[in-house]
């Protein structure tokens, strides 16, 4: 099993896309990045798959939405 992945490596990886997202290319993105079967933790989160980060992000407030769809702003991550 690999170790679980930060949210906020998905975070950074939206950013670098430069691409907008709906929910389901974001977890077909992530999948692609981190694996199908990857577990993920944030600050306040552990033991999650991806579309359970993508409902905790979301929920957070960590998506900016434009007409295509969403990603995140740098300022949306948090530097601890």
């Amino acid at each position: 099993m690999t170790d679980s992945i930060h949210g906020h490596e998905v975070m950074h990886m939206m950013l670098d896309s430069e691409q907008q997202f709906t929910r389901a290319t974001l977890k077909q993105a992530i999948e692609q990045k981190f694996g199908a079967t990857a577990k993920f933790h944030t600050c306040s989160a552990s033991d999650m798959n991806a579309d359970q980060l993508i409902e905790f992000l979301a929920a957070r407030g960590k998506f900016v939405e434009s007409e295509q769809g969403f990603n995140t702003a740098a300022e949306k991550i948090c530097n601890h």
